[in-house]
């Protein structure tokens, strides 16, 4: 069986190894603090757990989008010149060029490196409420399948009924939700990504062996306590066992 672990950086961040193929989510790899100057301004409070001239080579980059710097940042696009092959939306890789391309919702790629041969596919994502989507610009989710096992990736990302499809076409194994119930002030009550209740709903509906919470932290923007995240899981019965944490900076096995 194909030997699979995590590291997680920050953020939206992590390295996953999957049998001979390195995988890295939107990388963020800028030093704290920082200041990303836009229509809504976005201040990094900490640093990532691992720099990048410490990452070993990439052979791919799953990249839910280009437009915020807490999925992509200075650093971060550094990283992607050095990757094998980068997927993301398809506006992001006419931005990009490159090694970037761009995938549609349930478009496919076929990823080989060594012995191990991965299917990806992207996944309906939207980062705000109905009525956003001009302002916060397109996002993409991905689901990675080998040898009987499915992997998701949500992308930033609020619940809306286009992800139930996602837990319908596959078996997961384990659900990275990108959650921390973003909010700015200039748009008030909105949020922009997972809250810690609505990610337990998305849990439930993608019934997911494993859930393991990204996006919580290191931004000004990213307004909810983790803990919420951890008592709305062991609140629901059928969720309780299903949460796992990554300490920053350290190679896990997912068995």
């Amino acid at each position: 069986m194909t030997a699979i672990t995590a590291t997680y950086i920050g953020t939206a961040t992590v390295l996953l190894r999957i049998g001979e193929l390195t995988v890295l989510t939107d990388p963020a790899f800028d030093a704290a603090p920082a200041d990303y100057p836009a229509a809504r301004p976005l201040h990094r409070t900490a640093g990532p757990a691992l720099a990048a001239d410490a990452l070993p080579p990439v052979d791919l980059v799953l990249l839910s989008h280009d437009q915020h710097a807490d999925n992509l940042d200075r650093t971060g696009r550094e990283v992607l010149g050095r990757a094998g092959l980068v997927l993301t939306t398809p506006e992001a890789a006419a931005r990009l060029g490159g090694r970037a391309q761009g995938l549609a919702p349930w478009e496919t790629r076929t990823v080989t490196a060594g012995a191990t041969t991965v299917t990806v596919t992207a996944t309906p994502a939207r980062h705000g409420p109905e009525g956003t989507e001009q302002a916060t610009g397109p996002v993409t989710g991905f689901v990675i399948e080998w040898e009987g096992t499915a992997l998701y990736v949500s992308g930033d990302t609020v619940r809306h009924d286009a992800l139930a499809e996602i837990g319908a076409r596959f078996p997961l194994d384990t659900a990275f939700l990108h959650f921390g119930d973003a909010h700015f002030p200039s748009t008030g009550d909105l949020a922009f990504s997972l809250s810690a209740a609505e990610g337990a709903a998305v849990a439930r509906t993608l019934d997911a062996r494993r859930v393991i919470p990204l996006h919580f932290d290191s931004w000004a923007h990213l307004a909810e306590d983790p803990a919420r995240i951890t008592a709305a899981f062991a609140a629901d019965p059928h969720l309780a066992d299903r949460l796992r944490w990554l300490a920053p900076g350290k190679e896990e096995t997912l068995d």
